[in-house]
């Protein structure tokens, strides 16, 4: 038996579920072409190469939390969710021109250099880009096929698959609107409320939780109660993520520092410096925002603008509020105990990034 708060053991379990998946996609990909060998190879360095499970984490619990019992075909199914995520990373690196993540040479950047090595003809850069369009793709349709050959029953999959599909279209959604508000500027608190909701906070809280739930065919009031959890605490999840691309250690998030400011992201955090600014510090903030070629000089300089409006200690306030409402929620839900007591420190996790 498993014990019900082992974190480390859900998550080991989960890598093996997506480890024996992505063997049985290697083998099917070799029998394509062995030149295929080399997008196995990515996959399972970028799927397996990092990452805390909170999305499984979540499904889980909000599956057990539903009356749901452990096996390891919950578990497999769950993990579809980490290929979600893989494919939305990858296709936002891409976006986003970043060349790290989680320390390691983004997907397109992995696949511009072994272009550039073997000394292919075109552009590598080009190369690179494709590949990672693919791979990422590649990583949505394997997320439905996982799913679906985790091993639940059918009548538990017709009521999440609902759920699946709408979690994916809003990511996709939230991807838009985060490219979007970056192109016009728009450096609203609301709109970057918006983006955070939809880019992140549904898909990495709410709807994995929704996704669990469904799959325990949970009562209207707990699906309810996980909706009111999980949406707050999504939120609080991204803006900890926002401060983190601003103020992270590199050793820690695994890219530069200050990467969101040269990549231009209109976060919570920047919008807050934007609204607070007087017209000298917003007109640096504005110059500022989207160069690629900020030095650790300039980036420091946006940190203690963002600090000095108080931006900083206001999204800090947030992020404590969002997750204080996420948890008077969590004591509404009729779930069970050991869940409960999970997903209060899920709760702490995902704001802290301690897992």
């Amino acid at each position: 038996m498993h014990s019900p708060v082992d974190h480390v053991g859900l998550r080991a379990r989960v890598e093996k579920a997506l480890a024996d998946f992505l063997g049985r996609q290697r083998a099917h990909l070799a029998g394509v072409d062995p030149d295929l060998s080399a997008v196995a190879d990515a996959l399972e360095a970028f799927v397996l190469g990092g990452g805390k499970r909170l999305r499984p984490a979540f499904a889980y619990w909000g599956y057990r939390g539903a009356g749901g019992q452990d096996s390891d075909e919950v578990v497999a199914t769950v993990a579809a969710l980490e290929l979600v995520q893989a494919s939305a990373l990858i296709h936002d690196d891409v976006m986003d021109g970043s060349d790290l993540r989680r320390g390691e040479p983004a997907v397109h950047r992995r696949f511009a250099t072994q272009h550039r090595s073997a000394g292919w003809h075109g552009d590598p850069d080009a190369f690179g880009t494709a590949a990672a369009i693919l791979l990422g793709d590649l990583c949505l349709i394997w997320s439905d096929d996982l799913l679906h050959s985790g091993g639940m029953d059918q009548a538990a999959l017709a009521r999440a698959q609902p759920v699946f599909h709408r979690m994916r279209t809003e990511v996709t959604a939230g991807q838009y609107l985060d490219m979007h508000t970056q192109a016009t500027g728009d450096s609203t608190t609301a709109r970057a409320t918006k983006v955070a909701r939809f880019k992140s906070a549904k898909y990495t809280v709410e709807h994995p939780l929704l996704l669990g739930a469904a799959l325990a065919d949970a009562s209207p009031a707990v699906t309810a109660a996980y909706s009111g959890y999980g949406l707050p605490l999504g939120e609080a999840f991204q803006l900890r993520d926002d401060t983190l691309g601003v103020f992270g250690d590199p050793a820690q998030t695994g890219k530069p520092a200050g990467d969101d400011l040269r990549e231009g992201k209109r976060t919570y955090l920047v919008a807050a410096a934007c609204e607070a600014a007087d017209p000298h510090d917003r007109a640096a903030l504005d110059a500022g925002l989207g160069d690629p070629h900020l030095d650790a000089a300039q980036v420091e300089r946006m940190r203690r603008i963002i600090t000095g409006t108080g931006a900083l200690a206001r999204t800090e306030q947030r992020i404590t509020e969002l997750a204080a409402v996420a948890l008077d929620a969590l004591a509404t839900v009729p779930v069970q105990p050991d869940a409960a007591a999970v997903l209060t420190e899920l709760a702490s996790a995902a704001t802290t990034r301690n897992v």
